[in-house]
């Protein structure tokens, strides 16, 4: 396979990490060093030989850096096509000296919004000559070789031992370069339009960057892999595994699911624990004790809880654990866990165990995407709440105090319930849930259904839904579903309200003697 051999490097990074020993394998490859201020002053420091790009351009840096390589000295080098006669009488004539490998990487603008810097910051580190140089480079990579991240300067080492870079190799570095630009103006794009409150810009641009290769998707036969957007919200982008196998699409999913619906319930307020099941919650649970919590929220679906994903808003303790390790389940992710926690998992080399910083923040606003044929649905993530005070009593019947905390309790609990949502909850855990059905009241008979199953199976000589409250994620269109659930047992309904039969619906409550709160929001969840 024919090589290209190197002869010149511009290297010019922000990010320094690893680059006086890329240099310095260069040089001693007899490749001659071009760069720029803090590098070049890094460079020579460490004993190299290194030529000043200002003294290719013959201008100096200015303007605070903002200009040093916008000139064709620069450009033509990377531009120039060495096998085409015209371009290379065009850099004799000129002086231009050909370039044949670019080392950049770009000002930390993601960083600077990360940090929270403000907007005169932000722009300031939106790079311009480096993304200049990367794509003039990356388009003429039939002759010139690109690298713009740090964990390629290794393979960049070998290919000159080699003997040169090859087409294949460089055409490789070309794409990534181009994912790094393009995913460097999508992060500015989208930066500028949150600052300017511009909620619908006219093009909206996606970019990550890839955190784990899968084996395989939802399904074996669908390629996979898991990319991060570099924001700062915690959750499983951010979680740190200690032990088990990689996790899978459908676990990433799930264990996010999970993250999210827990972290709704603030940990001063006392421990909460969520069981996930195919991204939809099983059980779900307040306690004294974690190890409590988790109990509750276990036997609100002991049958789906099997080779679920659990998800904590406390430390994990030792007896929550001994606990959870009683049936097989896949993931449990909490913010941080004990050392006699982690001994009694490390005996189950399957169970992954993952800890996070902190929990997301509910209420902190993002985009939600999904991809439908020929484009994209972009939305508001749903960070809506409801509180004591906006809820509006409408029947003849108040709920008390007690069943107030639950209606609030199962509500925040059907947020996270795939449509037609159903939760019903007593005493701060559900118990019985019913989601994903076409028809509401279907999702109502199976949320009774499960519970039905599960007094059964804990040898109860009532029904787990008898004076339990019931949540539904939107309006009741009818009765009928309203009615499956007093049948049930239920003695409270939380619901948004807004049927054009609402009057007849809150008859019915009146009816069966039922107290019935409105929330004005609904929580649809696709």
């Amino acid at each position: 396979m024919t090589r290209t051999p190197l002869r010149r490097a511009l290297l010019s990074v922000s990010d320094k990490t690893g680059l006086v020993q890329l240099a310095r394998g260069l040089a001693d490859a007899g490749v001659e060093l071009l760069s720029t201020g803090g590098s070049a002053a890094m460079l020579r420091d460490a004993g190299l030989t290194v030529r000043d790009v200002a003294e290719v351009t013959g201008f100096p840096e200015m303007m605070d850096g903002r200009v040093k390589t916008l000139h064709p000295n620069v450009h033509g080098g990377l531009l120039a096509q060495r096998g085409d006669a015209d371009h290379v009488a065009a850099m004799e004539a000129h002086g231009i000296q050909p370039i044949d490998l670019l080392v950049v990487n770009l000002y930390p603008f993601e960083d600077a919004v990360a940090k929270g810097s403000d907007y005169d910051t932000c722009v300031e580190n939106i790079d311009i000559g480096g993304p200049a140089m990367i794509r003039a480079a990356a388009k003429n990579h039939g002759d010139v070789c690109v690298v713009v991240d740090l964990e390629d300067y290794e393979a960049v080492l070998a290919e000159v031992a080699a003997g040169g870079t090859t087409l294949p190799f460089r055409q490789k570095m070309a794409q990534i370069a181009y994912g790094r630009t393009a995913a460097y103006d999508a992060a500015v794009s989208n930066w500028m339009a949150g600052a300017l409150e511009e909620a619908k810009p006219r093009r909206r641009a996606f970019a990550g960057v890839l955190r784990q290769e899968m084996r395989y998707g939802e399904n074996p036969h669908q390629g996979a892999a898991f990319y991060t957007d570099g924001s700062a919200r915690a959750g499983v982008a951010t979680a740190v595994q200690h032990q088990g196998k990689a996790l899978s699409y459908n676990n990433i999913n799930d264990t996010d699911a999970a993250i999210e619906l827990v972290a709704e319930f603030d940990p001063v307020d006392g421990p909460a624990c969520a069981i996930i099941k195919h991204a939809n919650p099983c059980g779900v649970a307040l306690g004294t004790t974690l190890s409590e919590a988790y109990r509750r929220a276990f036997d609100c679906d002991r049958t789906s809880a099997f080779g679920g994903i659990i998800a904590l808003n406390q430390p994990l303790d030792g007896a929550t654990a001994a606990a959870i390790t009683g049936i097989l389940t896949e993931v449990v992710v909490a913010p941080g866990a004990d050392r006699e926690a982690r001994d009694i998992f490390a005996k189950k080399k399957n169970l992954r165990l993952l800890t996070i910083d902190a929990l997301p923040d509910p209420r902190q606003s993002s985009i939600a995407i999904k991809q439908v044929a020929g484009g994209y649905l972009v939305q508001d993530k749903d960070v809506g709440h409801r509180h004591l005070g906006d809820l509006n009593v409408v029947t003849r019947k108040a709920p008390d105090d007690a069943q107030m905390a639950d209606l609030l309790f199962a509500w925040t609990v059907a947020k996270h319930v795939k449509s037609n949502a159903i939760v019903y909850a007593k005493d701060g855990a559900t118990v019985g849930i019913g989601a994903g059905q076409m028809s509401r009241v279907d999702s109502s008979r199976i949320a009774a259904r499960k519970a039905q199953d599960m007094a059964h199976a804990l040898s109860l000589n009532t029904a787990l839904t008898k004076g339990s409250v019931v949540a539904s994620d939107a309006f009741f269109p009818f009765a009928d579903g309203l009615l499956t659930a007093a049948e049930a047992g239920a003695v409270a309904v939380i619901q948004p309200g807004g049927s054009m039969r609402d009057e007849d619906v809150i008859a019915a409550a009146d009816d069966a003697g039922l107290a019935m709160v409105l929330t004005g929001q609904r929580h649809f969840r696709h």
